[in-house]
């Protein structure tokens, strides 16, 4: 019998009958990840085999019998359970540029990697251009007081009495550009006006001194025609503040120039202070009164006392501002009772009263919106501005937009810092500015929103551990003694919080354990618009009056008018939400002439164009720094030997404590998952011009998230107060048997309801809606724009 088997052609691997072994436990999902890594960790082994390598490259996964850690080279990558929302892929290689970072990546106890500072960051979309050489040629500051001979207040009209008054005791020798076109037109006329300047150039004495002066006048006038002035002879002017903040610096200033002039009484009325004290006051009668609009509305409905028939100057500061939070109705409803009851005073004239009322609208930004307000409270104003070309009237008493400026001696920076880099870049930023004692006396750092606000003021004054401290030269570990929080069994019986070991929820003042040293402490502060008014207040007046260097994280509620002596450095860490803000936060330094800088952060990518809004101001310098250049500066090993990537080193341990520190706490967590999710919603409120630069869609939330020292997924971050999602919302059959039960007619409640009240999603919203109305008529800001 012929043989008629089959020839076989062809070859096994070696490994054909080699054990495997079989992968158990887990989610389909976490065996499938498993066998693709073994198998591309079989793939590279039998390509190092034929290529002769024997040492692993970056993102090569070995077989499980294989696997091993070379000292220098970063561990296998393992399935993801918890990162910070970074898509990579696990055998994706680094680029040339992050290959020598990263390396030794540390991991939690629950097996997550962390994510590392110096990789998979987005690269710059600008061109690259060569630094700019800060031109140091002495540059004429545009908001100084005049320097000619002829530039006095005695010239400008003003009494002997009072121009003697600012020589010595005010110490103004001479006024600026603004205040002597201001006062002149304002002494000589009464008719309404607008007045524009560039900020710190003095817009408050501009028409302070006017007021003074004519009331002034009026008082001997009456006393001429044998009538005696006093605090009870009427209420002859008004000036409106938006914010409360500005309402007091108004009043400090009014106090400090009616101090020559004892007879004439100003006052304050401002939301958050007692209503009952304020009426005492009015009962006691005022000349001048600075208010807020909506507790000025609110007195003139409530409070019988207050007699606005002599009012003849009212002025509006920070018009554009008065716009942007809503207060059109309350000024509205204010100027018609003042038109109204002005026909009272006609009835018993007095002496030098004019007839009618001068109505003054004042700003830095003075934009097309500001039409409302015209329409509303002036008649045929006339435009006061240093430049001519700067006039903000047309032919038809319209108004335009105004030129974009900033002071001439300002000195204007950015920072591109990635997302990830953003909080350390921070740090490093503000060690490099106090690093000299002496060369930065008092800094702002304005955010988008309270909860940035507090949660960045608590990992800035936070007790930094030994471990971190000694890595970065010993100064964090030595403040950290300084600034331990006091126990809360240290207090008395009124002071005990309910929740937590610390008072740091009362807390606005610490000491910058962050970047301060022992050689040169830095004291820290908070402002927000969520704080009590009396906490604001003290805030301000400490950081006004500290001698020792001192920054102040605030959000928009600072920006406006606030006159803080020594501010040298402005740092704009979130973008402002339009140009205007950006001028007005800028516009706390470089004032009265003085010399200052200011430095705003942005992102690679599209938030690169804002560079060209900013070039918009004809800045003297605009400078450009990377967030590796200012880390090298800032995390510069104090001691030791330096190597290259030794700040790296030190900035990474740095985060890696700040992450540590508030998974560890709680409370801390919580702050950090509010003021992320605080953030993105601001992040979305810029002007529409703007918001192509802004794009959400484009920001890396993932990278973000690492800024405020979280490791979840942003699809994780949640926190109690938000919108509940689909499984929070959904009800079982019982609960809506008994919501069905409840809205029936003449239905009886279910039983155990008797002493609670379950809202129907009908009552939620239209409480929503009454709160959301309350709260606009109360303030008129939102929660982004004054925190």
């Amino acid at each position: 019998m012929a043989d008629d088997g089959m020839l076989l052609n062809f070859e096994l691997a070696p490994d054909a009958f080699a054990p495997t072994k079989k992968i158990k436990g887990g989610s389909w999902k976490d065996r499938l990840t498993a066998r693709k890594s073994a198998e591309y960790g079989r793939q590279k082994a039998q390509e190092r085999a034929t290529s002769g390598k024997t040492i692993p490259q970056y993102g090569e996964v070995l077989s499980e019998e294989e696997e091993l850690i070379l000292p220098g080279e970063r561990p296998s990558k393992r399935a993801r359970t918890g990162e910070s929302g970074e898509s990579r892929s696990l055998a994706k290689p680094r680029t040339q540029k992050s290959a020598h970072r990263g390396d030794n990546l540390p991991k939690t106890n629950t097996g997550e990697v962390i994510s590392s500072l110096f990789t998979f960051n987005p690269t710059s979309t600008a061109n690259q251009t060569p630094a700019v050489v800060e031109d140091e040629t002495p540059v004429e500051p545009s908001n100084a007081p005049l320097n000619d001979e002829l530039a006095t207040f005695t010239t400008l009209g003003l009494s002997s009495t009072l121009a003697s008054h600012l020589l010595k005791k005010l110490e103004l020798k001479a006024p600026t550009a603004i205040q002597r076109k201001a006062v002149q037109q304002l002494c000589a006329a009464d008719t309404d006006a607008f007045i524009q300047a560039e900020t710190g150039s003095g817009k408050t004495l501009a028409y302070l001194l006017p007021i003074v002066q004519r009331i002034s006048q009026l008082s001997q006038q009456m006393k001429d025609a044998g009538q005696k002035f006093t605090r009870e002879s009427g209420l002859f002017a008004i000036i409106l503040a938006p914010t409360r903040e500005l309402a007091k610096q108004i009043t400090t200033v009014l106090e400090g120039l009616l101090s020559c002039c004892h007879w004439i009484v100003g006052g304050i009325v401002i939301g958050g202070e007692k209503k009952q004290s304020e009426k005492a006051r009015l009962r006691k009668g005022v000349n001048i009164l600075v208010a807020t609009p909506g507790r000025l509305a609110d007195h003139i409905n409530n409070t019988e006392v207050l007699d606005v028939s002599k009012v003849r100057w009212l002025v509006l500061d920070e018009g554009d501002r008065l716009v942007e939070l809503g207060f059109e109705e309350d000024i509205q409803k204010i100027v018609s009772v003042l038109n109204l009851r002005s026909r009272k005073a006609q009835e018993t004239p007095i002496p030098g009263l004019p007839e009618r009322r001068t109505t003054v609208l004042c700003s830095a930004t003075i934009k097309a919106d500001v039409d409302q307000l015209r329409s509303i409270a002036l008649k045929d104003p006339v435009s006061i501005a240093v430049d001519p070309a700067e006039a903000v009237g047309t032919g038809d008493g319209s108004t335009v937009e105004q030129a974009f400026s900033a002071p001439a001696q300002l000195k204007q920076s950015y920072v591109v810092a990635p997302a990830k880099q953003r909080l350390v870049t921070l740090v490093a930023a503000l060690k490099q500015a106090f690093k000299r004692k002496g060369s930065v006396m008092k800094c702002m750092v304005f955010m988008s929103c309270a909860d940035s606000v507090d949660f960045h003021f608590e990992v800035l004054t936070r007790p930094s551990s030994s471990k971190s401290g000694a890595e970065q030269g010993g100064d964090a570990g030595r403040d950290a003694a300084q600034t331990q929080r006091v126990p809360v069994a240290n207090l008395s019986r009124s002071d005990k919080i309910p929740q937590g070991n610390t008072i740091s929820e009362t807390r606005t003042q610490g000491l910058a354990t962050a970047f301060g040293s022992e050689e040169t402490p830095v004291q820290l502060f908070r402002l927000h618009g969520s704080l009590q008014q009396a906490t604001r207040t003290s805030t301000l007046k400490g950081f006004t009056k500290c001698s020792d260097p001192a920054v102040l994280i605030c959000t928009d509620v600072a920006s406006r008018g606030l006159d803080l002596p020594n501010v040298d450095l402005v740092i704009e860490y979130d973008a402002p939400f339009s140009k205007e803000d950006h001028l007005h936060r800028v516009g706390r330094t470089a004032r009265a002439g003085k010399d200052g800088r200011a430095m705003i952060f942005l992102m690679p990518g599209c938030e690169e164009g804002y560079v060209d809004i900013l070039k918009e101001g004809k800045p003297r310098n605009l400078t450009r720094h990377d967030a590796d250049e200012l880390l090298k500066k800032g995390f510069a090993p104090a001691v030791g030997v330096v190597t290259d990537n030794s700040w790296e080193q030190l900035a990474t341990n740095w985060q890696i404590d700040v992450e540590r520190w508030a998974s560890e706490h709680p409370k801390h967590l919580e702050q950090a998952r509010r003021a992320y999710q605080s953030h993105i919603r601001a992040y979305t409120t810029h002007v529409a011009a703007e918001r192509p630069i802004f794009d959400m869609k484009q920001m890396h939330l993932g990278h973000l998230a690492k800024a405020f020292a979280l490791r979840d997924k942003p699809g994780n971050i949640r926190v109690p107060g938000q919108r509940p999602g689909k499984d929070a919302g959904a009800k079982n059959k019982e609960s809506r048997r008994n919501q069905a039960a409840k809205k029936a007619p003449g239905a009886k409640r279910p039983r155990g309801d008797d002493d609670m009240d379950v809202p129907t999603a009908t009552d939620e919203h239209d409480a929503r809606r009454r709160m959301h109305a309350k709260m606009k008529a109360m303030s008129g800001a939102s929660e982004f724009n004054l925190g």
